[in-house]
């Protein structure tokens, strides 16, 4: 008898195929290579035939070279960091793919000398925060509050803050560890719970670089408690640099505890730092804005620092930032805006649709939040598709990828993150996870 291990096909004859060639040229000789042999295994073990190699390999293959899957989020969570928070608009997505290939992000293109870098993206920002007179944009929001630390007290100068304010966000990743890896030493005043506007102007002194207010993100201390907002801060002599993290740009009614952009300029801060792949709704990106006079004299400062072009941002960035900016509202305001008696109507759909195909699917009332460090302790209404807690497991597993949440032995499959036209995608996988 033949031995069927005999019937496998070559490598190269595999690899010399049509289908299989056109996923090379798709995906690279590397990964497809890799794939075959992976198929080969299987037909040598007797799991498939020989002939069903090519067909086998070409179905192991990714749909991009890439290991990232796309996931829809249902959690309820508007910023998932896990999800890489704010998922980008048609109009960014659309500028990343002309930034992707060669472009003029230094090029004048009227005299064919060398361009300003970054300057639409700047305008673009300057012209959503009226209020200041300067901006910067760095490659995140913990680089744009290190920034202000190295340039302005990195020489061992005083950076006066709030015991309340030394916070830690995601990862074990600290502030204060951050502001004196900078060189910056740090003057801690008030207690956990409480800080009074004395407090501040005790530590001001010589050494004294600027006073800095952090946003503690994602918590929220209540009771006995007393902190001071940047409109008590200022005339202490010396600059007010808050680090609002969130990246809202302008007050919002749904966040009335939010700091913003808009609002802490006009306060009297004279550098506000923050994040743009929050609440702004756009690329990972950190953001500095100056407020006229000393703020701008800053931002000029900070820019011409020899640690600027290590943490500047590539032109990916500044393509989907502009666009974010001068384009159509992002998908993130469009989540946080989503009026909850529509998601409880989406969800009822869902679920009358899914009911009809046998599944125990019902439509709930739900809380959703922010996330991302955004409005701590605050819960937004809204709705969601209930399904027994297997569903949780097994609609990660699928494709596309779907991430809920369970509570009370039920998975949750909330719709304030989910946009309206996926509203298929969703309930076609979950049908295919019966």
């Amino acid at each position: 008898m033949t031995d069927v291990r005999r019937l496998v096909p070559r490598t190269d004859a595999v690899l010399a195929l049509p289908a299989v060639a056109a996923a090379a040229q798709r995906l690279g000789r590397a990964l497809v290579k890799e794939a075959v042999v992976a198929a080969q295994g299987r037909a040598r073990a007797g799991e498939i035939a020989p002939g069903d190699v090519a067909d086998a390999a070409l179905a192991a293959l990714p749909g991009t070279p890439t290991t990232l899957t796309p996931v829809l989020n249902a959690t309820g969570v508007l910023l998932h960091t896990n999800l890489g928070r704010a998922p980008l608009s048609a109009a960014a997505r659309a500028a990343l793919d002309v930034a992707a290939g060669t472009c003029d992000v230094e090029l004048d293109l009227a005299t064919g000398g060398r361009g300003p870098r970054g300057t639409a993206a700047i305008d673009a920002l300057l012209a959503a925060v009226p209020g200041a007179a300067a901006a910067h944009l760095v490659n995140n929001g913990a680089a744009a509050i290190a920034m202000v630390a190295a340039c302005l007290a990195g020489g061992g100068r005083e950076i006066v803050i709030a015991r309340g304010e030394l916070v830690e966000i995601g990862a074990g990743f600290r502030i204060p560890d951050l502001l004196t890896a900078t060189g910056a030493r740090l003057r801690e005043v008030g207690t956990t719970n409480r800080v009074h506007r004395d407090d501040y102007a005790a530590a001001v002194g010589e050494d004294t670089a600027f006073v800095l207010k952090v946003h503690p993100s994602n918590f929220v201390v209540s009771g006995f408690t007393h902190s001071c907002g940047v409109d008590e801060l200022t005339g202490l002599g010396v600059p007010v640099v808050a680090d609002i993290g969130s990246g809202l740009l302008a007050p919002h009614p749904l966040l009335p505890d939010e700091p913003d952009a808009a609002t802490t300029l006009a306060q009297g801060a004279a550098l506000v730092t923050a994040s743009g792949d929050k609440l702004l709704g756009g690329p990972q990106a950190g953001l500095l804005l100056g407020a006229p006079g000393e703020g701008a004299e800053l931002v000029g400062r900070v820019r011409r620092h020899p640690l600027a072009r290590a943490v500047r941002v590539d032109k990916l960035t500044l393509a989907a930032f502009e666009a974010t900016l001068r384009g159509p509202v992002p998908p993130t305001r469009t989540a946080l805006d989503a009026d909850p008696r529509d998601l409880l109507a989406r969800a009822q759909r869902i679920a009358d649709r899914l009911r009809a195909d046998g599944v125990d699917a019902r439509a709930v009332e739900s809380d959703s939040t922010v996330g991302g460090g955004g409005a701590p302790g605050l819960t937004l209404p809204s709705a969601a598709v209930s399904l027994p807690e297997p569903y949780a497991a097994v609609l990660r597993a699928g494709t596309p990828a779907v991430l809920g949440r369970t509570e009370r032995g039920r998975c949750l499959l909330d719709l304030r993150a989910v946009p309206p036209e996926s509203d298929d995608a969703l309930a076609g996988a979950v049908g295919r996870a019966r």
